[in-house]
């Protein structure tokens, strides 16, 4: 396989991004078709499908030995970190998209052979594109993201939803409380990219989930690698790029304190299960 020119690909993405971002911005003054996939909260549009295949297009024209894995069907059925994976999400966050028409992105993260390469958080609304790739530093627009410094969990904001703190079949619910009392705050987006990067770019200290697909973390893993962040899952494995997964993510220091303080309490007894 030919040395991929990954400035060359940088710019080629960052164009198709602002091009599928003038489609969204333009579909919120018309009627959305909007149905629902897995429960009435999760939701899917028209627009979701459209932009997927806009940008599906855009790759496959560019990069056609390329595989992509794709929120919404139109990519592959990878089973392999082998050659180079595109992790797509068209809206990240479509409630907001559908409810709040603000804070949703466009998400894209490439992978060779399994290490992440590049990534491509755009926030539509805000026109704020956090990107990197791998070794030149990490983004937002033209502002270089500093590397992340250690804080402690009581100065820290925490980023988690109210889903994983009351009874739920994916974690105890105590498990978090008990970080949620000492912490600074919390605070919930409902995008999982954008919660990522804000992390990354040190707006919040950590995000925590017990359910994310690849196209959901793809990209927001390889910009917190940039910045010296740490990430596993909720019981601290590595994060396996094919798999549907729980993720945690934080500046050093807090990662290490609560995935240690994860550990402890599954010993205990606690449960946590990850989705399959």
């Amino acid at each position: 396989m030919a040395t991929r020119d990954w400035e060359a690909l940088k710019v080629k993405v960052m164009q198709w991004i602002k091009e599928a971002a003038d489609q969204l911005r333009a579909s919120l003054s018309g009627p959305l078709e909007v149905s629902e996939k897995s429960a009435h909260n999760d939701l899917v549009t028209n627009m979701d499908r459209a932009v997927e295949q806009f940008l599906i297009d855009k790759i496959r024209s560019a990069y056609p030995d390329d595989k992509i894995i794709s929120e919404e069907g139109f990519g592959d059925a990878a089973d392999t970190n082998d050659g180079v994976l595109w992790l797509l999400d068209p809206i990240d966050g479509t409630l907001n998209f559908v409810l709040q028409k603000r804070f949703f992105a466009i998400s894209i993260g490439v992978y060779e052979n399994g290490f992440g390469k590049a990534a491509f958080i755009y926030d539509v609304m805000s026109d704020e594109l956090f990107h990197c790739l791998s070794g030149k530093g990490a983004f937002q627009n033209d502002k270089q993201l500093l590397r992340l410094t250690e804080v402690s969990i009581d100065d820290a904001l925490l980023d988690l939803s109210a889903t994983w703190l009351k009874p739920n079949r994916r974690i105890d619910e105590n498990i978090m409380t008990d970080l949620v009392r000492r912490c600074s705050g919390t605070r919930a987006y409902g995008a999982a990219s954008l919660e990522l990067a804000y992390v990354a770019a040190g707006y919040l200290d950590a995000y925590f989930t017990m359910r994310l697909s690849p196209w959901d973390y793809g990209a927001g893993l390889i910009l917190l690698n940039e910045v010296g962040g740490s990430y596993s899952t909720a019981e601290g494995a590595q994060i396996d790029i094919l798999s549907k997964t729980s993720v945690l993510a934080a500046r050093p220091g807090l990662y290490e304190y609560m995935a240690a303080h994860i550990r402890d309490q599954v010993k205990q007894g606690k449960f946590i299960r990850e989705p399959s």
